[in-house]
Order: structure tokens, then sequence, then C-alpha cells
């Protein structure tokens, strides 16, 4: 990667910014670290490197910060109060956006206000470029002939555990807004009463139990698929954990940071007639999250898009498969199924 490629990190200092920070230095790219806290930046990173201190809510600090920038990503949440300000910043300096957003009103909000300034300035937005959002849009879109109707998707995450980090647990306590999924082609508010089910994993997680509770995959697929019905669901044994105050942070198990959790997310799309699955598995959902980042954030910039300008999803950006053969932490299956668990006679009601 050229060395004079500059990206700016907005959030670099927390958990899942750190890991992020390191995956593009891995990749050979310039960094320019920003946050809130000068002395949190001071201490996360090499001696030497460059950081600058820019308070959200002062957009002249924030276009100062971005100064020397050719992209800027933004790891610090909640996004209902960051994606605004920043993406706002990005577009007057004429650079693309990325955001790690699992916050709904969050990618509502960007598309609402930015999508058709950025479509005309040609400037790419992208937000939930992260494990939520972002892989199963992925998934999705790997399984999909984007020519023809989709009848339904379902993706489920299993997770063995979930510790969350104070990001996520301000995110938590931010985010009121009321969660959407998507029937007859059209967001839906999701039931006032939780929907679970039993859901047949992979090994080792197996079948486990998991809650409707959808993230941002439901708008990011939406927006450039033709799907009748999406839902989304969680391992309940994940939903207790992170909504137990007393369940610790993420403690790291390896050289890397990353913490001992197991994930598997399983996308199954009906279309045709045809029930198709693919599988991702790995390790962290917060560090999974960088190198899915900052790989959408190098091909923006080399110019290895499917289209440009406006507020974008990574499927709808990249060839999903090729890019998914890269994450080399992930491990990605492909199949079609005729397990009877994902052939729902009733799609309206709880299985």
């Amino acid at each position: 990667m050229n060395d004079r490629m500059t990206v700016a990190v907005y959030g670099a200092s927390g958990h899942t910014g750190r890991f992020v920070v390191a995956e593009l230095e891995r990749r050979g790219v310039g960094t320019l670290r920003i946050g809130r806290d000068a002395a949190r930046l001071a201490q996360s990173g090499n001696h030497g490197a460059p950081w600058r201190v820019a308070p959200i809510d002062d957009a002249h600090a924030l276009a100062a910060a971005l100064r020397g920038a050719h992209a800027v990503i933004n790891c610090a949440g909640p996004y209902l109060d960051t994606a605004l300000p920043v993406a706002d910043a990005a577009l007057r300096a004429g650079i693309p956006y990325f955001d790690l957003t699992a916050e709904q009103p969050a990618v509502q909000a960007l598309t609402d206000k930015c999508d058709s300034r950025a479509r005309a300035a040609g400037v790419t937005l992208v937000p939930a470029a992260a494990f939520y959002g972002g892989l199963a849009d992925l998934l999705v879109t790997a399984l999909v002939d984007p020519g023809r109707p989709v009848d339904r998707v379902d993706v489920a995450t299993g997770l063995d555990s979930w510790h969350p980090t104070r990001g996520t647990r301000v995110t938590s306590e931010r985010n009121h807004a009321i969660r959407l999924i998507q029937r007859n082609g059209k967001p839906t508010a999701v039931p006032s009463t939780a929907r679970t089910r039993t859901w047949p994993f992979p090994p080792p997680f197996g079948n486990a139990d998991v809650t409707l509770l959808p993230f941002t995959e439901v708008m990011t697929l939406a927006r450039h698929l033709r799907i009748d019905t999406i839902e989304s669901w969680l391992a309940t044994l994940a939903l207790r954990d992170v909504r137990d105050a007393g369940t610790p942070p993420p403690q790291p198990v390896d050289a890397l940071g990353r913490s001992a959790q197991r994930f598997a997310m399983d996308a199954i799309v009906v279309q045709n007639g045809v029930t198709h699955r693919a599988t991702a598995s790995g390790r962290d959902i917060y560090a999974t999250s960088a190198p899915i980042i900052v790989e959408a954030t190098l091909r923006v910039l080399t110019g290895r898009t499917l289209a440009s300008g406006g507020v974008r999803s990574v499927g709808e950006l990249f060839d999903a498969r090729d890019f998914l053969a890269v994450l080399d932490t992930i491990d990605v299956s492909f199949s079609n199924t005729n397990n009877p668990n994902f052939h729902w006679r009733d799609e309206h009601e709880p299985q």
C-alpha cells in the first residue's frame, strides 16, 4: 500500500478503534488517530504516531483533524451522536466515510440527511461496515441472484458469550429506538412480545435458543436487494450477557488482543424456491470488525468497487464472495439446505 495514503480513525483509543488502527498498520497504511480525550490518545498508539483531538460537537475541530487524510473510519459510538458530524466533516473534506454502527436509526439518519449530498459530490459513505450489518450483508449478497426478487432472508448470530465494551454499554443506554425487520418489502416494527426459536447452528454451537433482534443488516440489505422478508436473530445466551450490568468487559487472551469469544453467523436465503445457506465463524466480534472495515476502506480508496457516491452498503459496493475470501480470520462456507428448520410454514408467526 502507498505509504503516502493516510486513513483517519475517529475513536482510535477505544476498544475496537485500537483493532482498526492495528489492522491499518498491518496493511501498511498510515494512520491519523483522532478522538475526544488527549490523554487516552497519547497512551493508545506507538510513540511518534500522529494524533489529534476533536470534540464531536466542534465542526471546525473535526475539519482540522481530518486535514491530510484520504478517508475516515468512525469507531466512536453511539453513532446516533457521532455518525452525522463525522460524515459531514468527511463530505466537506471530500473523502469517503466508514463506520461500525449496529444502530438502525444511525444508518437511517445518515441516509436521510447525507445521501443526496454525497451522491452529488461523488463521495462514498459506508455505514455498518462491521461484524453487525456488514458481515451479514456480504453473506446474503454472496448467495443471491441480485437481479431476481428474494422471498426471505434470516440472519442468526450465535455467540458463546458477549462481554460488552464500554462503548456497547453507552450505546445500549442511548439507543431506545424501536427495532425494525422487513415484511412485504417494507420496514416493520419488531413485535412487542419477544419472539424466540431454536436455531440449528453448525458445530460446535449446535442447537441454540435465539431471540428476534435485528441490527443494521436490515437497512443495508434493503438498500440494494429486493427482499420481501428480513428477520435477524441473536443467541439468547449472548443477549442475557449484554443486558446484565454485571457482565465484565472483554479480556484479551492472545497477542492480538482478542478475547476468547467464539461466533457463528448463519445467513439463510430463500430465492426462487431454493434455500441457500452461508455460515461465517471466527473469534471476537469486536476484533473481527477491523479487517472488514479496513478492507472496505482500501477497496474504495483504490477504486475496486461496483458503485460509488452516496450512502452505500458493503454488499452493494463489492464482489461479496471475493471480499469474504480475503478475510483470513473468518471461515466461510456456502451450501443449499433442505433442513426443515429453515422451511417456514407461516413467516409472520413465531416458530
